[in-house]
């Protein structure tokens, strides 16, 4: 095998395993520290994502949301752009999905209603990353900066339009009224009693394909199109795609609007697919923790199917070790998910340099060539 080939592995499938695994020694001590047996909390994490249906229907749901957040951070980085703005642009790209469904004919069928919610989500998160898009590509902002800005700023207007212009009348919870019932993303699990399978119910819905779709059609874009060598370009060398033709302020307007497009999809999994309304803060955690999942999915559709599961996984699990163990807390999530981030981005060459001196020293014959050139 060369010598690349072997780094490639390295990168791609060693490295990211060896980070998860001391991602979660780590979080063994913690729970050591707080008197937590590590063996015992790993089995009921485990039992509570994948030892009965309606935890696995949680685990993919969740798992769901990491994807479509997921590849939105990825289509953003492969263009040299770090898109932190995902929860704002979910947020408001719930706002679409449900604008969608309240002002259409309550009567029309879901052939109307589901095409309608994902073009509203799509065309209102991608709407709201245009903004940072157009101040990092001709003003010069810096576009992690704006997209945390943009993150409030679509906190502030949601509570606003929740609370003084969508409320349903008569209720004091912000949330709107009811979708109508033809307007629901189908369950998994009324689907398969259609077909003769009994599945114990879960918020699991029909979503799970259009984010596996997403997913495959974001590696199509990314590695087969003109568009996508552009945008890998220009995330590459953004000198030398200049000279190459390439446009990097066209580049930064199309890409944060597709990642924030593929981030506003996340209102479809959680409002059309199972709250059946708009509600406030729907979308919390899963911009974020799209970050991680694209970092440790290295940036590959299929990387991060797989990051997202364990994402997936850890929600679940973590709200089953919350409920079964008295001393911890759900809040043990979020600590988890902060040390994979940690050690899959932040010390993420930590173990490369001894990898790959281990795993793919450079060979005379490589030195000599070298040192010829």
């Amino acid at each position: 095998m060369k010598r690349d080939t072997r780094i490639a592995w390295i990168n791609r499938l060693i490295l990211p395993l060896l980070n998860i695994l001391t991602a979660f020694a780590v979080t063994a001590v913690v729970f050591w520290l707080i008197d937590v047996n590590p063996i015992e909390a790993a089995e009921v994490l485990l039992y509570g994502a994948f030892g009965y249906q309606e935890g696995i229907g949680y685990t993919i749901y969740y798992t769901t949301n990491f994807i479509f957040t997921g590849l939105a951070v990825a289509v953003a980085f492969h263009a040299g752009l770090f898109n932190i703005g995902g929860e704002g642009q979910a947020y408001v790209g719930g706002l679409g999905a449900g604008l969608a469904i309240l002002m259409l004919d309550p009567t029309l069928g879901a052939w109307v209603f589901i095409p309608a919610s994902i073009i509203g989500a799509l065309i209102f998160g991608g709407l709201w990353a245009l903004i940072p898009a157009y101040l990092q590509a001709y003003r010069g902002s810096h576009i992690v900066i704006t997209t945390i800005m943009f993150n409030f700023l679509a906190a502030s207007l949601m509570v606003y339009l929740m609370v003084h212009v969508l409320r349903d009348t008569g209720q004091m919870t912000p949330q709107s009224e009811l979708f109508p019932t033809n307007a629901w993303m189908p369950f998994v699990h009324d689907v398969a009693a259609g077909l003769g399978y009994n599945i114990e119910a879960s918020p699991l819905n029909l979503s799970v394909l259009l984010a596996l779709v997403c997913a495959v059609l974001v590696w199509f874009f990314l590695w087969q199109t003109r568009w996508g060598f552009a945008i890998r370009a220009t995330g590459k060398n953004g000198t030398a795609a200049v000279y190459a033709g390439i446009k990097p302020k066209h580049i930064i307007i199309v890409v944060m609007c597709i990642s924030g497009a593929l981030a506003g999809l996340v209102s479809v999994n959680e409002l059309v697919g199972y709250q059946h309304r708009l509600i406030i803060d729907f979308h919390v955690g899963y911009g974020f923790g799209g970050i991680a999942v694209a970092l440790m999915g290295r940036n590959h559709p299929l990387g991060i199917i797989v990051a997202a599961l364990l994402f997936g996984t850890l929600y679940q699990g973590g709200a089953e070790l919350a409920f079964e163990m008295s001393n911890i807390s759900r809040d043990i999530v979020v600590v988890m998910q902060g040390l994979v981030i940690l050690f899959c981005g932040a010390l993420d060459y930590m173990y490369r340099p001894w990898l790959i001196r281990r795993l793919a020293p450079v060979t005379k014959q490589e030195e000599l060539v070298g040192a010829a050139i």
